[in-house]
């Protein structure tokens, strides 16, 4: 059964008025005693005046890699994750541009440790929603200097046979890039496709987001990236925060989507607190970090509690947090976001 369809099996079951025990026989939930591991790496140094120093992000990196899998040489850690006949999506999220979205120095520490891994450099793509922004953020000189692809999900167009239909479909306001733009019938503008790029190109994921803000999310985070990034017709879930809490865990729950994901990196040389998806560097403090980790619902909810602490100490009032996105991840077992049960492993 898949998540999706469990997650609706328990939401009927709880306005059918069941117990919630009897809910969870249909869909399990994770043990209570159950852990999501988080590294931390405390680089310090990583960047000078906003810019990120290639060599020390790497090393960082290599860091924290090697603690999250436990492994002896970054080979070895690639190797646990990926491999070398697979086909590699480095998901990054590039609309604040090179030195708030995801930084293009991460992005390389990535592919260069999975081209030492054997991986080969066509086998490697980073990826976002508009090649637009991926230009503009500096990754198609970065693919070039790497020799790796680089591709937008909106130009690789869409998959038919692959989409994500909410329970209650809300018919979007299509735009031009979308599927079914222009389309007339009935039906048209309730589904939202998933790339052909994701679909049907890629065989493992690797999300890479900064730590910045977003309005109706939160953040532009884990599931705010890869979800609004994989798929079309997204405009009926931007700036409605309920759509947005049911439809960014669901989209990632499909299994052409989440399943493939074998790394989460959280970009946390920067963290802005207010203005994003937009670049506000006066509205940044300097972290100097990278978080690692198996579950985005871990990673998404420490990037939240931090984002809290800078809002607190530079005295901005807090916004409307979206919560529901991280429970409504949590009953579709995507992850855990109750910190007493996150460990955190931090580096140095």
């Amino acid at each position: 059964m898949s998540r999706n369809a469990k997650l609706q099996l328990l939401l009927l079951a709880l306005a059918g008025g069941l117990r919630l025990a009897v809910a969870a026989e249909v869909f399990p939930l994770h043990a209570t005693n159950a852990t999501a591991r988080v590294v931390e790496v405390d680089g310090r140094g990583l960047q000078s005046a906003f810019l990120a120093d290639d060599a020390r992000v790497a090393a960082a990196f290599d860091r924290g890699l090697l603690a999250l899998t436990r492994t002896a040489s970054p080979t070895d850690a690639w190797r646990s994750l990926v491999l070398t006949n697979d086909v590699v999506g480095i998901k990054v999220f590039s609309q604040p541009g090179q030195l708030s979205g995801t930084r293009p120095a991460v992005v390389a520490a990535i592919a260069r440790g999975l081209l030492a891994a054997g991986l080969p450099s066509d086998k490697i793509i980073i990826w976002d929603k508009h090649a637009d922004d991926l230009r503009a953020a500096g990754f198609f000189k970065l693919g070039q200097q790497l020799g790796v692809r680089v591709a937008g999900a909106v130009e690789a167009g869409y998959d038919t046979n692959t989409f994500y239909l909410p329970e209650s479909p809300v018919v979007g306001s299509l735009v031009w890039g979308d599927f079914e733009f222009g389309k007339k019938g009935d039906g048209v503008g309730k589904k939202s496709f998933v790339s052909n790029l994701v679909s049907r190109r890629l065989t493992k994921i690797i999300s890479v987001v900064p730590l910045i803000n977003e309005n109706d999310a939160g953040l532009c985070g884990h599931f705010f990236s890869l979800a609004l990034g994989s798929v079309d017709n997204t405009r009926r879930f931007e700036g409605d925060a309920d759509r947005l809490a049911m439809a960014l865990p669901e989209i990632y729950a499909l299994p052409s989507v989440g399943d493939r994901v074998v790394l989460h990196v959280t970009d946390a040389l920067l963290g802005q607190y207010q203005g994003g998806p937009a670049s506000f560097l006066e509205y940044s403090a300097v972290l100097d970090q990278l978080w690692l980790s198996h579950d985005p619902v871990a990673l998404d909810t420490l990037a939240l509690k931090q984002l809290a602490a800078e809002r607190k100490t530079f005295d901005i009032p807090p916004p409307k947090l979206n919560y529901q996105i991280y429970t409504n991840a949590v009953l579709l077992q995507l992850g855990l976001n109750d910190p007493a049960r996150i460990q955190i492993e931090k580096v140095k």
